[in-house]
Formats: structure tokens, C-alpha cells, sequence
């Protein structure tokens, strides 16, 4: 018999046959007709216990996998592919029932509140009023007026397929639902016709309701109006940055021309455009900005090939269209424009920063789309006496017509409370209308030796050493020779000092207060660049992107003078963060946006802050900035604290100094008058009224814009409350603590630290000047004896010269 029939008959005995291996080991019970032999009766207790047990274990094995095949048996049931589609069916049909309801009962609706825009209101920290942009700068055109190959440019740009798809991208617009209920913000993916159904009939919300809402129109509209016209109303509807809205407007904003008179290059840039209008402005767009305008640009031609709208050749032959300046808008003149701007970028930000716009290009939207009562950080008493100072000191002495230099010459300011954060002035240029790029917030002119005070702060928070494993401090001595080779360093650097002067060696005190590149080159090596950074991010500079190499000691990124202001505050507050905010309140019908917090956590140690603030007190009263602050005639005892600083080719001169109540940081930045207005030399402004060579320093117009305004507004005689016990603002040792570690000979240059001027020496002695003379000294006050000075006397001027003052050149350094 073979197996099978085996198994059918065991089967049809209603029991399964023992498996083949076990019926080897066990024997057939005795049956009644022939029982059990004696020795099979009397088998050991052991073994029958044995057997037991291990009947017991198979049978809780059978029982467990009864149940696990019981439990499957339960969820195939449960799950049987009959009921997952019927699921799947019951809800498909919900969901269609449901959205068929919401199409039949979604009217398309009038034009929202937001595409008529109102008019933004600006006021004073006092509730004066500052400004109103109430005129809507809009003129709708017909499409027929506006050249084909231009209407082109933005379909190639945003929706290829817009002649051809039923209005809504469902991928794109289920992708945003996702989203919007994640939290994620928003992300591309709206056809042309669901734009203009955001910004004709909704709003910019990023809502769930929202966007089922812009499915449901778009897909209406597409069935009841004519591609021409939807591809209209999203031209003449879009924001197009410079308060254009519109397509006639933007042709005028940006190129002077109607829209009909648009080249398919220019349309192309308009295009580009609506992705990032601020951002992609080419006239005030960062290099990183320029280059993604280019880029999508060039996206756009390209999608226009590819479509046959355009043919190769002309494609190959067409040149980026540069947009010509802004004019600005009515009733912007002056400081206001500059002051709207700004507020408006940082109501933006704190718009995505609180998640009321997903992102940037929203929240710019929300802005201009009006009905925002925005106050100011902005003190008008102290707004007035900016712009005097700077009036006074600098631009009434400028003449474009005797000195084209004098052209070039732009001034920029900002004035921060430390213990706030409050943005109290600001000056972005000589006028908003004749200068669209505001001064103060600008970050593409090198701070140039106002970055030294960052160095040293790294150094004292990170208890860095020298080569020589000196702790850090003011008293640390470094060798200030002229084109040192730094050492430590895998990549070779050798700065030169300001007009390749040899200091020898020096106290840290001393190479702050004449600006000596040699050392905080060294210094910035000894702490290590990346630390450097690191502690000038914390402080508030913009350091993405930048390489940690030794040349940055110098000062040679871009900074802005509210960015300085900042990281002056941040030291002033003893190390606590300093943001600047511009904006007190601002509120429209819809949200209340709060202020950006200007007071944030300590980024370096106080002791550490306290200490640069006390080294910076020495370039007022024995550095750089002597004659200018130090021995100001309006300076009524104030404690003043701070650094100058020139950059390369004397392109940038800067002062930022402060008291305990008030920040301020003042640039001068040469910008050729012409197109494109590239960076110049300030070199000759004024015909060299300042200096004997014709050089702007940081020492001169900025230092004394900065006297003439801050003493101006801040008479409150206090001290800075410091905790530290070094610096020239504390009692110092008369030698230094460390003895020089680089010097080979004795330097033919001043190599001892000027007495402090808060606490100079009882009487004169022959190596000393006493550093409070009332005439110019021909002697250094540096304990070099008289006969070996450290400089030649410049040719008077109107204004005594500092014979401290080695740095009364340009180039990097003072």
C-alpha cells in the first residue's frame, strides 16, 4: 500500500499516524488479548514519570500553536482582501460625495479685501506718525497688450502645462494639505490658475480649509473662463517687489517701459521675479541672490525652448536684461524709505519666525498687501540728532562738483540701547529717493579692524594661550613687526601693519589701541579660526558660509553697521546677546505680530566681555580715536569704549563705540555715483581735510559723527559696571606680566603700554608724556625716550594732530 492510500486510511481511522521517528523509539501498547509480560509491568517508576512529563511539554507545544493559528485564522478574517476594498471603496466614495458637496456649495467669490491692498501706518516709538504707504502703485493691462512671447514667460516659468491641465496640480496640492497639517509650511507645486485663485479671491493663509478652497474655485474657474483670462488676472494681480503690482507696473519699475514694450528677456526676469521678489532685485540682491535670479532666468528661456516658443538661435543671442535703479515711492524721502524697508523685512521675518507665513515670498506678500500699524524702536529726538551729526560732520563738507571722489562718499549708521536691544536711529543715506540701498543694514563693505575686538573676545572666553602657552590677556606681550609670518598656521600669513609700520613687541593693550594687524593675526591663529568664528557668530555677525583662515583676522567679510552695533551691544551687556529690533509693535485686523526678542542668552562669559570693553577704552583715550572722542569738545565725561577701523584700499572707515547706555556704529563706504556702482577708494573726499595724505580713517568722519551725535543724546555721566581686572580701564601694572617671547633685539618702536588714562602717573617722568596734554606733544606716550620718536608730526591742520596716532594713513589697520 502506497503512502497515500496510507494516509487516507489513517485519515478515514479519525486519528493521525505517529510520525515514522517516533514510532521506532516506542512500542505498541498491549492490547486485551495479549497482555503485558511481567517485566513491562514492573518498568521503573523514573521512566513513567519521564514519559509523562514530556507528553505534557508536547501537548502545551500543540496547544500554543493552536492558538497562534487560531489568532491568524482571526485577523485573516478580519482583513479578507473582500472587506480592505470595501474600506477602501466606502471611503473613496465619502470622500468624492463629500468634495461634490463642497463643489456644488463653494461659489467662486468676489476679489478679496487683500487684492484691493490698504495702506501700511508707521509711527514713531512715541506714536507720532512717521509714514503711511497708502498709494497702490497697480494698472491693469489687457493680455492683448502684452506681447505673446512675454505671456510665455511666465507660463515656461511656473506651469508648463498651464494651456493644457484642468487648473490644479492634485499632486502638488495634496503634497501642501500634508504639509499644512504636519507643519512643515508651504512648498511649490500650485498651477498658475491656483495662484491667482490665493491672491485675487483667498488669502495667503496656510490653512487646510484654505487649500481644499483653492482646489475647488481653480477647477471652476478653469471650466468657466478662458486660459487668457486667468493668465491675465495672475499678471495683473502678482507682486513684483519695489511695490509693483502687476505686470504694467513691474515694466515701469524696473526696465521704464510699458508693458507692451517688454523684450522676452526682460519678461523672462519679470518672471523670475514672483518666485522671490526682494530677494531676486537685482540692484540690492546679495551676490548669492544674483546668482539664483541668473539661474532661474536662464530656467526660464530654457523651458521656452524646449515648448518651441522660442528658438534656439535667438535663445543663444540674448544677454541678462539688468533692471535699471528703483525710484522710490512718493513720501519716502529722507531717512523714512529706509526706515519703512527695514521694518518691513523684519516684520517679515517675524512673520515665518511665528509660523503665521510658511516662508519668505508669504510673508512679503502679507506685508504689502497692507492693513499694518506698525510702531517703532525708533526715538525721534534721537533720529534728529543722527542725521544733524552726520549733516554736520560729513556732508556739508562734501562737494561732488569740486571732488568727483566726494560722490562716492556714502555714510551709513545704527544706534542700539544694549540693555533692550531697541533700534533708537538710523541712517541708511543721504536720501531714500536719490539712494535706494540703505547704509545701515548693508553687509558687503569689509568692517575691516573692528573685528579685532572679537578676536581678543574669543581669546579671554576661551582662555586661549599663545604659542609660547602664555595665558591671553591685555598684559600678554606679542611681536608687532610688519609682515610676521603668524605662526601655527598651515596656510602661510604675513599682514602687513598700517603703512608697514614695526611696532616690536607689544602688550595686547598697545596693538589694540594703534590697531596692530601683526598680532591679532597671531592671535586669532592662537585661539584657532574656527573658534574665532564661532564666538563672532555667537555675538551676532552673519558668518555662514565663511572659511576659518587667518586672513579673516583682518576683518575681511561683509558686515553691516546694525550688525556691528549688535556685537558692541553683546559686549556692553556683558556678554548677554544683543539682537537689534526695529519694530516695537505691529498688529493688522487679522494677527499681532510680536517683537523679536532684542535680550537673549549669555554667548561669552562676562568677565570675558567686560575685559574687551575695558582694552577698548584704551583706543579712546590713548588710541586711534583720541583727537576725535577722547579730547571732543561736546564729551562731557562719559565713559566711552570702542574701536576705529579702515579697510583695504581705504574702500570702508568705521567707528563703533559705545557708553553703558547707548551702541552706536557709524561707516563711511566708498560707492562710485555711476553705475554699477562699485566699490572705490574714499581716498581724496574732502580734499583730504582729514589726515595728511588725503585718507579717511575710521579715526576721522566716522569717530566724529559718532562724538557728535552720541554726546549729543547721551549727556548721563556713568561708568561701565566691569568685572575684570585688566584693560585700560582698571589700574594696570606698569610693566608687563609676561616678558617678550619673539623678540631677537630691542625695537627702534615703542614697546611699553601707554599709562592709562584713567589712572596716569603722579608726575611726569623723562620717558613719559603725560597722555592728557592740553597741546600736541612731539613725544610718544609710550615710555620710548624722546629722542627715538615714533612718528614724524603731520602738517597742521584745523584740528590738532594725535601724536599717539601712527595709523593717520589707510590700509587695513586702524
Amino acid at each position: 500500500m502506497g503512502r497515500a492510500d496510507d494516509r487516507r486510511a489513517r485519515q478515514r481511522g479519525g486519528r493521525r499516524a505517529a510520525p515514522k521517528n517516533r514510532s521506532s523509539r516506542a512500542e505498541t501498547p498491549p492490547t486485551s488479548s495479549e497482555p503485558a509480560s511481567p517485566a513491562e509491568a514492573t518498568a521503573p517508576a523514573a521512566t513513567a514519570t519521564a514519559t509523562a512529563s514530556a507528553g505534557g511539554r508536547a501537548a502545551a507545544r500543540r496547544g500554543a500553536k493552536k492558538g497562534a493559528k487560531a489568532e491568524r485564522g482571526r485577523i485573516r478574517r478580519m482583513f479578507t482582501w473582500k472587506k480592505v476594498l470595501g474600506t477602501f471603496l466606502g471611503v473613496s466614495l465619502l470622500t468624492i460625495g463629500a468634495f461634490i458637496v463642497l463643489y456644488m456649495t463653494t461659489p467662486i467669490p468676489a476679489a478679496n479685501a487683500e487684492a484691493q491692498l490698504q495702506s501700511n501706518v508707521y509711527k514713531f516709538s512715541d506714536g507720532t506718525l512717521l509714514a503711511r504707504d497708502g498709494k497702490l502703485n497697480r494698472e491693469n493691462v489687457d493680455l492683448a497688450d502684452v506681447p505673446k512671447a512675454v505671456q510665455r514667460t511666465f507660463v515656461a516659468a511656473e506651469n508648463k502645462s498651464f494651456y493644457d491641465d484642468s487648473g490644479v496640480d492634485l499632486r502638488g496640492t495634496a503634497r501642501g494639505v500634508l504639509n499644512t497639517v504636519m507643519g512643515r509650511g508651504a512648498q511649490g507645486g500650485s498651477t498658475i490658475t491656483q495662484q491667482y485663485v490665493k491672491n485675487y479671491y483667498l488669502t495667503q493663509e496656510q490653512t487646510v480649509t484654505r487649500k481644499l478652497k483653492e482646489l475647488v474655485i481653480s477647477l471652476k474657474l478653469d471650466q468657466e473662463e478662458s486660459k487668457e483670462y486667468i493668465l491675465a488676472g495672475y499678471i495683473n494681480t502678482s507682486y513684483y517687489g519695489r511695490g509693483a503690482y502687476g505686470i504694467q507696473a513691474a515694466a515701469q519699475a524696473y526696465y521704464r517701459v510699458d508693458a507692451a514694450k517688454l523684450t522676452v528677456a526682460q519678461g523672462a526676469y519679470l518672471a523670475a521675479l514672483l518666485q522671490a521678489p526682494s530677494q531676486y532685485d537685482w540692484n540690492s540682491a546679495t551676490p548669492l541672490g544674483k546668482r539664483l535670479v541668473t539661474q532661474r532666468w536662464n530656467y526660464v528661456l530654457n523651458n521656452m525652448v524646449e515648448e518651441k516658443w522660442l528658438g534656439q538661435s535667438e535663445r543663444a543671442g540674448m544677454k541678462f536684461p539688468f533692471p535699471k535703479e528703483p525710484k522710490a515711492a512718493p513720501g519716502m524721502q529722507g531717512q523714512v524709505g529706509y526706515l519703512v524697508d527695514a521694518a518691513n523685512g523684519e516684520l517679515e521675518k517675524q512673520l515665518v519666525a511665528q509660523g503665521v507665513a510658511a516662508n519668505s515670498k508669504e510673508a512679503e506678500a502679507m506685508v504689502n498687501a497692507g492693513g499694518w500699524n506698525i510702531t517703532l524702536n525708533i526715538d525721534k529726538k534721537k533720529q534728529k540728532a543722527l542725521e544733524a551729526s552726520v549733516k554736520k560732520q560729513l556732508t556739508d563738507k562734501l562737494d561732488p562738483k569740486k571732488r568727483s571722489v566726494d560722490a562716492d562718499v556714502q555714510a551709513g549708521a545704527a544706534s542700539v540701547d544694549p540693555k533692550t536691544g531697541a533700534v533708537v536711529a538710523m541712517y541708511g543715506g543721504v536720501d531714500y529717493v536719490k539712494h535706494y540701498i540703505n547704509n545701515a543694514t548693508r553687509a558687503d563693505y569689509q568692517p575691516a579692524s573692528t573685528f579685532k575686538p572679537v578676536i581678543l573676545a574669543a581669546a579671554l572666553d576661551k582662555d586661549a594661550k599663545t604659542q609660547d602657552g602664555d595665558e591671553i590677556s591685555a598684559n600678554t606681550v606679542y611681536d608687532g613687526t610688519s609682515k610676521r609670518p603668524v605662526k601655527g598656521s598651515d596656510i602661510g600669513f604675513a599682514p602687513e601693519n598700517e603703512d608697514e609700520r614695526d611696532y616690536g613687541d607689544v602688550t595686547v593693550q598697545t596693538a589694540m589701541n594703534k590697531s596692530i594687524n601683526s598680532v591679532f593675526a597671531q592671535m586669532g591663529v592662537d585661539v584657532g579660526m574656527d573658534e574665532v568664528l564661532k564666538t563672532a557668530g555667537d555675538l551676532g555677525m552673519n558668518t555662514k558660509d565663511l572659511k576659518a583662515v587667518p586672513a579673516q583676522t583682518l576683518g575681511t567679510m561683509g558686515a553691516s553697521p546694525l550688525q556691528m552695533a549688535g556685537v558692541y551691544a553683546t559686549l556692553d551687556n556683558h556678554g548677554r546677546k544683543v539682537t537689534p529690533t526695529l519694530i516695537k509693535s505691529a498688529q493688522n485686523s487679522a494677527h499681532s505680530v510680536q517683537p523679536a526678542d532684542g535680550v537673549g542668552e549669555q554667548v561669552i562669559d562676562r568677565k570675558a566681555a567686560d575685559s574687551v570693553t575695558s582694552v577698548l577704552t584704551g583706543v579712546v583715550d590713548d588710541g586711534t580715536a583720541k583727537l576725535s572722542v577722547r579730547d571732543n569738545p561736546l564729551r562731557k565725561g562719559q565713559k566711552v569704549a570702542g574701536k576705529t577701523g579702515t579697510s583695504d584700499f581705504n574702500r570702508s572707515a568705521w567707528f563703533t563705540g559705545y557708553t553703558p547706555d547707548l551702541v552706536t556704529s557709524v561707516g563711511l563706504f566708498g560707492e562710485s555715483a555711476k553705475p554699477p556702482h562699485a566699490q572705490v577708494p574714499l581716498t581724496g573726499a574732502t580734499n583730504g581735510l582729514k589726515g595728511d595724505d588725503g585718507r579717511v580713517n575710521g579715526g576721522t568722519f566716522p569717530a566724529e559723527i559718532w562724538a557728535g551725535y552720541t554726546f549729543g543724546v547721551s549727556t548721563k555721566v556713568s561708568k561701565f559696571d566691569l568685572e575684570t581686572d585688566q584693560g585700560a580701564a582698571v589700574q594696570q601694572s606698569p610693566s608687563p606680566s609676561a616678558s617678550p617671547s619673539h623678540s631677537e633685539e630691542p625695537s627702534k618702536e615703542p614697546s611699553s603700554e601707554p599709562p592709562s588714562s584713567s589712572a596716569p602717573p603722579k608726575s611726569p617722568s623723562p620717558s613719559a608724556s603725560p597722555s592728557h596734554s592740553e597741546e600736541p606733544s612731539e613725544t610718544p606716550t609710550t615710555g620710548e625716550p624722546s629722542e627715538s620718536p615714533t612718528t614724524e608730526e603731520p602738517p597742521s591742520t584745523d584740528e590738532p594732530v594725535n601724536p599717539l596716532d601712527p595709523q593717520l594713513g589707510s590700509g587695513t589697520g586702524q
